[in-house]
């Protein structure tokens, strides 16, 4: 899991140099074919880098976008009208049974179809009507980290070819980007120890890294068995914040721009509970009083979602070493799961 969280600025511009031409001819095809609606498919890490994806085509190109409900179509059968729909699976292996039946249903309704998958052979990459290939070599670890950045670069592309205003020259940046997070390892390593004994703890983000939270948390359950839970910050105070006591382990990502003022609400108000709090920020957010980990550059909050879930991933990696799990291999988990 280490190595494959190392890997990732290699990855991302392998995926970014690979893919780029394909995505050129993806924008100028959805120029003369805009959809009404995008829907995305996904399990697992993938739904929650298709959550990203949500929150960045919604924002950037006013398009609704949905979360596919895979049983409406494996369970109940159900017809549903895809004309003028864009839809999206997303499959680190490209052989999720459920996500794939999906594509092949959405394509049978009217659909044109998105396939982003790190397995050029998969089902999932000859079913779709074009394929984004995250290029980011193999993943041995059941824990999925380079596919999971590999997606969430997928998406931009994606908004991108959809007309988003993202500038190319900002996405190639990325890869950079990682391997500036990568700089926090031994920080986050030392952090580590303290949480030796943590059993639950709850996950907070907002907007583009509301995502990032809901990652974070499985990293969490399925590498450390620590109950993590995961909400936005206002969901948080909806009723959950009740279960919230002293020395409750909470960790936050806080960006600078818009959603700073809820997550600052947020943080303000488990520090009055004396939670054990931890602050994921970087140096554009001057507001925030001595981070728990700051990564070492200013971002716009837009592109905070690829370097800011890296320390996490390295949170989840070095926990699990320190209570003396092997992330490569969680109980009862394997690398490819297909369900109905």
């Amino acid at each position: 899991m280490l190595q494959e969280i190392r890997e990732q600025p290699v990855a991302l511009a392998r995926t970014l140099k690979s893919e780029l031409a394909a995505i050129v001819k993806l924008r100028k095809y959805l120029e003369t074919h805009r959809p009404r609606l995008v829907v995305l498919a996904a399990r697992g890490t993938s739904d929650n880098a298709a959550q990203f994806g949500r929150y960045l085509i919604e924002i950037s190109t006013g398009i609704p976008v949905s979360l596919a409900a895979p049983s409406v179509h494996t369970l109940y059968r159900a017809p549903v009208n895809m004309a003028d729909t864009l839809v999206i699976g997303v499959s680190q292996s490209g052989e999720s049974t459920d996500v794939n039946f999906v594509l092949e249903r959405a394509k049978e309704q009217g659909a044109f179809t998105i396939g982003v998958t790190n397995e050029s052979e998969s089902t999932l990459a000859r079913l779709a009507d074009q394929t984004i290939q995250v290029r980011a070599g193999k993943e041995k670890s059941v824990a999925a980290t380079k596919t999971y950045t590999g997606q969430l670069l997928a998406m931009y592309l994606i908004a991108w070819a959809l007309g988003a205003d993202l500038k190319l020259k900002d996405l190639e940046k990325l890869p950079d980007l990682a391997a500036q997070a990568l700089r926090l390892e031994k920080q986050v390593a030392e952090r580590c120890v303290r949480y030796h004994y943590m059993e639950r703890a709850v996950v907070v983000g907002r907007g583009l890294n509301y995502a990032n939270a809901f990652e974070m948390a499985l990293k969490l359950m399925e590498t450390c068995y620590v109950v993590a839970e995961r909400f936005s910050s206002a969901d948080l105070l909806h009723g959950p914040i009740a279960m919230v006591e002293r020395t409750f382990p909470a960790f936050l990502f806080a960006p600078s721009g818009v959603t700073w003022k809820a997550v600052s609400e947020t943080l303000t108000k488990l520090q009055s509970l004396h939670a054990e709090t931890f602050v994921i920020s970087d140096k554009s957010n001057k507001e925030v009083s001595k981070p728990d980990l700051q990564l070492p550059m200013k971002l716009n909050e837009l592109y905070t979602p690829i370097p800011y879930i890296i320390p996490a991933q390295l949170f989840a990696a070095h926990l699990a070493a320190e209570k003396g799990l092997n992330p490569d291999q969680p109980r009862a988990l394997s690398k490819v799961t297909q369900n109905i």
